[in-house]
Protein backbone atom coordinates (compact mmCIF):
# COMPACT_ATOMS: atom_id res chain seq x y z
CA UNK A 1 0.00 0.00 0.00
CA UNK A 2 1.36 3.13 -0.89
CA UNK A 3 -1.36 5.49 -1.94
CA UNK A 4 -4.80 4.87 0.09
CA UNK A 5 -7.95 6.98 0.68
CA UNK A 6 -9.80 6.97 4.40
CA UNK A 7 -13.38 7.83 3.85
CA UNK A 8 -13.81 8.82 7.65
CA UNK A 9 -10.72 9.55 8.96
CA UNK A 10 -11.64 12.37 11.51
CA UNK A 11 -12.51 9.99 14.20
CA UNK A 12 -12.07 6.06 15.47
CA UNK A 13 -10.85 3.35 13.43
CA UNK A 14 -10.20 5.59 10.03
CA UNK A 15 -8.27 8.03 12.00
CA UNK A 16 -6.26 5.45 13.96
CA UNK A 17 -5.11 3.29 10.91
CA UNK A 18 -4.66 6.78 8.43
CA UNK A 19 -1.96 7.62 11.25
CA UNK A 20 -0.62 4.79 11.73
CA UNK A 21 0.07 4.49 7.64
CA UNK A 22 1.65 8.17 7.30
CA UNK A 23 3.67 7.04 10.20
CA UNK A 24 5.51 4.41 7.98
CA UNK A 25 5.44 7.08 4.84
CA UNK A 26 2.35 6.07 3.18
CA UNK A 27 0.77 8.93 1.11
CA UNK A 28 -2.53 8.87 2.91
CA UNK A 29 -5.87 11.13 1.75
CA UNK A 30 -8.01 11.75 4.63
CA UNK A 31 -11.63 12.76 4.31
CA UNK A 32 -14.32 13.53 6.38
CA UNK A 33 -16.69 16.04 7.73
CA UNK A 34 -14.49 17.79 11.01
CA UNK A 35 -12.83 20.23 8.77
CA UNK A 36 -10.47 21.26 11.84
CA UNK A 37 -9.17 17.78 12.41
CA UNK A 38 -8.66 16.85 8.84
CA UNK A 39 -6.26 20.03 8.62
CA UNK A 40 -4.45 19.07 12.09
CA UNK A 41 -3.87 15.41 10.88
CA UNK A 42 -2.09 17.05 7.90
CA UNK A 43 -0.16 19.73 10.10
CA UNK A 44 1.30 16.77 11.57
CA UNK A 45 2.59 14.76 9.05
CA UNK A 46 2.82 17.36 6.72
CA UNK A 47 0.81 17.85 2.88
CA UNK A 48 3.42 15.11 1.68
CA UNK A 49 2.13 12.49 3.03
CA UNK A 50 -1.20 14.00 4.08
CA UNK A 51 -3.77 15.00 1.59
CA UNK A 52 -7.05 16.12 3.24
CA UNK A 53 -10.37 17.22 1.94
CA UNK A 54 -13.76 17.53 2.85
CA UNK A 55 -16.63 14.96 2.28
CA UNK A 56 -19.88 14.35 3.45
CA UNK A 57 -20.66 11.17 2.42
CA UNK A 58 -24.91 11.76 2.29
CA UNK A 59 -24.16 14.60 -0.10
CA UNK A 60 -24.46 14.35 -3.65
CA UNK A 61 -21.59 16.07 -4.64
CA UNK A 62 -18.94 13.74 -2.44
CA UNK A 63 -18.57 11.94 -5.28
CA UNK A 64 -16.76 15.14 -7.49
CA UNK A 65 -15.21 15.92 -4.21
CA UNK A 66 -13.60 11.84 -4.24
CA UNK A 67 -12.38 12.60 -7.73
CA UNK A 68 -10.47 15.51 -6.35
CA UNK A 69 -8.64 14.13 -3.51
CA UNK A 70 -8.10 10.87 -5.90
CA UNK A 71 -6.29 13.38 -8.63
CA UNK A 72 -4.23 14.67 -5.50
CA UNK A 73 -3.33 11.32 -3.90
CA UNK A 74 -2.42 10.18 -7.09
CA UNK A 75 -4.25 6.43 -8.31
CA UNK A 76 -5.15 4.77 -4.86
CA UNK A 77 -3.96 0.98 -3.92
CA UNK A 78 -6.62 0.94 -1.11
CA UNK A 79 -9.86 2.95 -0.97
CA UNK A 80 -10.75 2.13 2.88
CA UNK A 81 -14.60 3.19 3.83
CA UNK A 82 -14.39 4.21 7.79
CA UNK A 83 -17.40 6.33 7.66
CA UNK A 84 -20.20 5.42 9.80
CA UNK A 85 -22.42 6.23 12.92
CA UNK A 86 -24.43 4.37 15.33
CA UNK A 87 -26.01 4.53 18.09
CA UNK A 88 -28.63 2.27 20.83
CA UNK A 89 -31.99 3.74 20.19
CA UNK A 90 -34.51 1.79 22.38
CA UNK A 91 -36.72 4.59 21.67
CA UNK A 92 -36.83 3.78 18.05
CA UNK A 93 -36.42 7.44 17.52
CA UNK A 94 -37.17 7.61 13.29
CA UNK A 95 -34.34 10.42 12.62
CA UNK A 96 -31.56 8.40 14.49
CA UNK A 97 -32.53 5.53 12.39
CA UNK A 98 -32.76 7.15 9.03
CA UNK A 99 -29.38 8.82 9.37
CA UNK A 100 -27.73 6.00 9.93
CA UNK A 101 -28.92 3.95 7.05
CA UNK A 102 -28.21 7.30 5.02
CA UNK A 103 -24.48 7.36 6.39
CA UNK A 104 -23.76 3.50 6.76
CA UNK A 105 -25.80 2.47 3.40
CA UNK A 106 -26.11 5.42 0.69
CA UNK A 107 -23.13 6.75 1.65
CA UNK A 108 -21.23 3.73 1.44
CA UNK A 109 -23.11 2.87 -1.55
CA UNK A 110 -22.39 6.50 -3.65
CA UNK A 111 -18.50 6.67 -2.37
CA UNK A 112 -18.22 2.94 -3.17
CA UNK A 113 -19.75 2.50 -6.86
CA UNK A 114 -18.18 5.80 -7.52
CA UNK A 115 -14.65 4.58 -6.81
CA UNK A 116 -15.06 0.96 -8.48
CA UNK A 117 -16.31 2.78 -11.73
CA UNK A 118 -13.56 4.79 -11.70
CA UNK A 119 -11.25 1.86 -11.25
CA UNK A 120 -13.03 0.37 -14.21
CA UNK A 121 -12.36 3.83 -16.42
CA UNK A 122 -8.67 3.89 -15.74
CA UNK A 123 -5.74 2.03 -17.33
CA UNK A 124 -3.42 1.76 -14.13
CA UNK A 125 -5.69 -1.46 -12.89
CA UNK A 126 -5.34 -4.73 -13.96
CA UNK A 127 -5.27 -8.24 -13.28
CA UNK A 128 -2.00 -8.28 -11.51
CA UNK A 129 -2.24 -4.61 -10.69
CA UNK A 130 -5.87 -4.56 -8.09
CA UNK A 131 -7.63 -1.69 -6.53
CA UNK A 132 -8.15 -2.72 -3.13
CA UNK A 133 -11.67 -1.58 -1.44
CA UNK A 134 -12.27 -2.43 2.57
CA UNK A 135 -15.42 -1.05 4.46
CA UNK A 136 -15.73 -1.62 8.14
CA UNK A 137 -18.66 -3.04 9.22
CA UNK A 138 -19.12 -4.93 12.52
CA UNK A 139 -19.60 -8.20 14.38
CA UNK A 140 -23.23 -6.73 15.06
CA UNK A 141 -24.14 -7.34 11.57
CA UNK A 142 -24.13 -11.13 11.93
CA UNK A 143 -27.18 -11.26 14.21
CA UNK A 144 -27.86 -7.87 15.47
CA UNK A 145 -28.42 -5.91 19.09
CA UNK A 146 -31.64 -5.47 19.68
CA UNK A 147 -30.60 -2.21 21.37
CA UNK A 148 -29.13 -0.74 17.98
CA UNK A 149 -31.68 -1.81 15.34
CA UNK A 150 -30.00 0.60 12.12
CA UNK A 151 -27.09 -0.08 12.92
CA UNK A 152 -26.83 -3.34 12.95
CA UNK A 153 -29.13 -4.01 10.25
CA UNK A 154 -26.74 -1.31 7.90
CA UNK A 155 -23.61 -3.16 8.70
CA UNK A 156 -25.51 -6.70 7.54
CA UNK A 157 -25.85 -4.49 4.47
CA UNK A 158 -22.49 -3.46 4.04
CA UNK A 159 -21.16 -6.91 4.60
CA UNK A 160 -23.95 -8.42 1.92
CA UNK A 161 -23.13 -5.91 -1.10
CA UNK A 162 -19.38 -6.59 -0.64
CA UNK A 163 -20.07 -9.94 -1.28
CA UNK A 164 -22.27 -9.05 -4.14
CA UNK A 165 -19.62 -6.70 -5.15
CA UNK A 166 -16.88 -8.95 -5.55
CA UNK A 167 -19.07 -11.19 -7.54
CA UNK A 168 -20.27 -8.27 -9.89
CA UNK A 169 -16.38 -7.44 -10.19
CA UNK A 170 -15.58 -10.89 -11.35
CA UNK A 171 -18.26 -11.55 -13.69
CA UNK A 172 -17.43 -8.05 -15.18
CA UNK A 173 -13.97 -8.21 -15.41
CA UNK A 174 -12.83 -5.06 -12.89
CA UNK A 175 -9.72 -5.26 -11.07
CA UNK A 176 -11.05 -5.06 -7.63
CA UNK A 177 -10.58 -6.87 -4.37
CA UNK A 178 -12.80 -6.30 -1.31
CA UNK A 179 -12.36 -6.43 2.69
CA UNK A 180 -15.03 -7.11 5.18
CA UNK A 181 -13.60 -5.40 8.36
CA UNK A 182 -15.80 -6.84 11.27
CA UNK A 183 -14.71 -5.62 14.72
CA UNK A 184 -16.46 -5.84 18.01
CA UNK A 185 -16.30 -3.62 20.73
CA UNK A 186 -13.60 -0.82 20.10
CA UNK A 187 -12.76 2.17 22.06
CA UNK A 188 -14.73 4.84 19.50
CA UNK A 189 -16.97 7.59 19.98
CA UNK A 190 -19.89 5.45 19.21
CA UNK A 191 -19.64 3.63 22.28
CA UNK A 192 -21.32 4.68 25.20
CA UNK A 193 -18.84 6.09 27.68
CA UNK A 194 -21.32 5.32 30.75
CA UNK A 195 -21.44 1.44 29.55
CA UNK A 196 -18.98 -1.13 30.18
CA UNK A 197 -18.33 -3.49 26.96
CA UNK A 198 -17.11 -6.89 26.92
CA UNK A 199 -13.21 -7.72 25.25
CA UNK A 200 -13.30 -3.88 24.48
CA UNK A 201 -10.27 -3.41 22.47
CA UNK A 202 -7.88 -0.39 21.75
CA UNK A 203 -8.20 2.31 18.82
CA UNK A 204 -4.40 1.49 18.26
CA UNK A 205 -4.83 -2.35 18.36
CA UNK A 206 -7.68 -2.58 16.28
CA UNK A 207 -5.87 -0.48 12.97
CA UNK A 208 -2.49 -3.15 13.49
CA UNK A 209 -5.13 -5.83 13.01
CA UNK A 210 -6.65 -4.04 10.32
CA UNK A 211 -3.25 -3.04 8.63
CA UNK A 212 -1.93 -6.64 8.84
CA UNK A 213 -5.26 -8.39 7.34
CA UNK A 214 -4.86 -5.47 4.32
CA UNK A 215 -1.57 -6.55 3.55
CA UNK A 216 -2.58 -10.14 3.28
CA UNK A 217 -5.54 -9.37 1.27
CA UNK A 218 -7.86 -11.30 3.73
CA UNK A 219 -11.09 -10.93 2.21
CA UNK A 220 -12.94 -11.26 5.69
CA UNK A 221 -11.53 -9.37 8.67
CA UNK A 222 -12.86 -9.88 12.02
CA UNK A 223 -11.11 -9.04 15.51
CA UNK A 224 -10.39 -10.35 18.25
CA UNK A 225 -10.16 -13.68 18.11
CA UNK A 226 -13.20 -13.97 20.62
CA UNK A 227 -15.43 -12.55 18.54
CA UNK A 228 -14.54 -14.51 15.31
CA UNK A 229 -15.41 -17.67 17.44
CA UNK A 230 -18.37 -16.42 18.52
Amino acid sequence: MNRVIIIGATSGIGREVAISLAKRGVIVGIAGRRVETLKQIEDEFGSELIKSQYIDVTDNNSTAALDELIERVGTPDLLLYASGIGKQNPTLDEDIEINTVKTNCEGMVRIVDHFINYVKSNPHYNKKQRAHVAVISSVAGTDGMGSAPAYSATKKMQSTYLTALSQHCRMQNIAVRFSDIRPGFVETDILNPDKHYPMLMSRNKAARIIIRGLERRRRIIIFDWRFKLL
